[in-house]
């Protein structure tokens, strides 16, 4: 299973030929469903959905520069 490879939280690049007509995107590892990895489901960036992990091809994790911490919505 995909999700054993993951880590909660965590920003991959993946691409799928469902989202984003197949280009590579960022995705973030959500636990928004539950904290066993059987729940878990891949963000969206820049939308409100949530995907399956199965449904990507996981590239390699992406690297956020430091000077730009990611920021939740209410900061």
């Amino acid at each position: 299973m995909v999700a054993v490879s993951l880590v909660p939280h965590a920003f991959y690049w993946a691409k799928s030929s469902k989202y984003f007509d197949g280009q590579p995107t960022i995705v973030r590892v959500s636990t928004v469903f539950g904290e066993d990895p059987d729940y878990w489901t891949l963000a969206l960036l820049g939308t409100d959905q949530h995907a399956m992990p199965a449904d990507f091809e996981i590239i390699a994790p992406a690297e956020l520069p430091e000077e730009y911490p990611v920021r939740q919505a209410a900061e």
